[in-house]
């Protein structure tokens, strides 16, 4: 039933892909040269239940490892989640320490991956697209390594715009073109932040930061530039 889902949903994405093309030659002064695309619920279909069970696993580490009332864990995080972009976002600015790894090891670690198939159509429509492709995610790095790979999609996307990415307080950020940039830090450097990922506010769309952020980090012309956010194009202007 779920590989039925999925490919109704490639079939929807090819209508949609088709008149996101003919949006980007209509005009040769003004052709769109990059796509930012959202992962989650966009690149496979919501019926599938990985945002269901990602929410479960963000309500039993509130409960669990946060020990939130449990009456009030699902408002919170839903409300956490309208209000700053991410629940885990929104745990942070109230002021709630917890380890960011540790956390998208509990949340994204125990996702059903197995419900996701590889997608040729998704596969040969991401390719015929002469732009360049850019994933732009709130998820952390091993989480779209996991779904790119299961989707069979690796190969159609030029960068990685993500948690660490946007979030870039211990590990490398790799750029657009394949370059790591390695964030050179002392021992006191590197003290501070192992503390950071347990303190700091997160970047995280749908901020306005978060967005100047990814236009920064891969260097593109915003005027040229798409935003594919849960299958909705917005347009950088």
């Amino acid at each position: 039933m779920h590989g039925f889902h999925q490919g109704i949903y490639s079939q929807y994405l090819n209508c949609w892909f088709s008149l996101l093309k003919m949006e980007a030659v209509r005009s040769t002064c003004n052709k769109y040269e990059y796509l930012l695309f959202d992962m989650d619920d966009t690149l496979y279909p919501l019926s599938l239940g990985i945002n269901m069970a990602c929410r479960k696993n963000i309500e039993e580490y509130m409960l669990h490892h946060m020990h939130i009332e449990e009456s009030e864990v699902p408002r919170m995080c839903l409300e956490l989640y309208k209000e700053y972009g991410t629940t885990m976002a929104g745990l942070k600015k109230l002021g709630y320490e917890f380890d960011n790894d540790e956390f998208h090891a509990y949340v994204h670690g125990r996702l059903p991956y197995e419900l996701l198939k590889p997608d040729p159509v998704l596969h040969n429509l991401l390719l015929s697209m002469p732009q360049q492709k850019i994933i732009f995610t709130n998820a952390d790095e091993a989480h779209v390594a996991q779904v790119l790979s299961r989707l069979g999609l690796e190969d159609c996307f030029q960068g990685v715009i993500c948690f660490e990415t946007l979030n870039p307080h211990v590990k490398p950020v790799e750029s657009i073109d394949g370059v790591i940039e390695e964030l050179t830090q002392d021992a006191t450097d590197t003290k501070k932040n192992e503390s950071l990922s347990f303190k700091t506010q997160i970047l995280c769309k749908p901020s306005l930061e978060a967005m100047e952020a990814a236009i920064h980090i891969t260097n593109v012309d915003p005027k040229k530039t798409v935003n594919t956010e849960n299958t909705y194009l917005t347009y950088f202007v």
